[in-house]
């Protein structure tokens, strides 16, 4: 792993790509540490809600990783890699080398994609047993601008749609997989003198340039996938 100071960076786009060691071969790690200062909302299994953030990890882990704890793994590798503070830790079974990046006029998305389990959210069977086998899309995207609460949700929303617009153009027939994660960053408000975005929907000026970014991103990452 590498120095704390090595991670840190502003861009996703400059977001470092290390490694770990699982079941005895070595698996990519993605790590962005943008620093002090960030709000994030998450679903991630570690850091997921609302809250101040410094760093996001992406880890991929083997097919069928079976480790009932997630949560204390995340934890040791943000540590291995010199990470402190609160952070986001998502997991993956695709190609985290794999990764997809676009930008759209200061707005930034990172894109894992595997999409062998894959289908509709709305399904006529109960919950239950999560898929068998991993087939994850992490999204993780960046704005420069502060965002409400509300927006923060908002930006989920806006970028899961994108999501699922990249899949249907795609021709997957599924709105993605059952284990899909997203993150969004913002900076937190410096003072009310700079009043933060309260809209994040996908006609507001950044929720626009954030769904194009996702939409980008993720068509990208799972084009190849369905052509294979």
């Amino acid at each position: 792993m590498l120095p704390r100071t090595l991670l840190a960076s502003p861009s996703l786009a400059d977001a470092a790509l290390l490694t770990h060691t699982e079941q005895g071969r070595s698996w990519p790690v993605l790590v962005w540490a943008p620093g002090p200062g960030v709000r994030m909302v998450s679903s991630a299994v570690l850091g997921g809600g609302i809250g101040e953030r410094a760093w996001v990890l992406n880890a991929q882990v083997p097919p069928g990783y079976d480790r009932l704890d997630p949560v204390a793994h995340l934890r040791t590798l943000a540590s291995g890699a010199g990470l402190e503070g609160p952070g986001v830790g998502l997991m993956t079974a695709a190609s985290v080398d794999n990764r997809r990046y676009a930008a759209d006029d200061g707005a930034e998305a990172v894109v894992t994609a595997g999409i062998g389990v894959r289908g509709w959210a709305a399904v006529p069977e109960a919950g239950g047993v999560a898929a068998p086998r991993p087939g994850t899309i992490n999204i993780i995207v960046s704005l420069p601008v502060p965002l409400t609460d509300a927006a923060l949700v908002n930006a989920v929303a806006t970028a899961t749609e994108a999501k699922v617009q990249a899949l249907v153009e795609l021709g997957a027939d599924a709105s993605g997989t059952p284990t899909d994660a997203v993150c969004v960053a913002a900076p937190s408000a410096p003072s009310t003198a700079s009043p933060a975005e309260p809209f994040a929907g996908p006609r507001s000026l950044w929720g626009a340039r954030l769904a194009r970014a996702v939409h980008r991103a993720t068509y990208e990452a799972c084009a190849g996938l369905l052509r294979a």
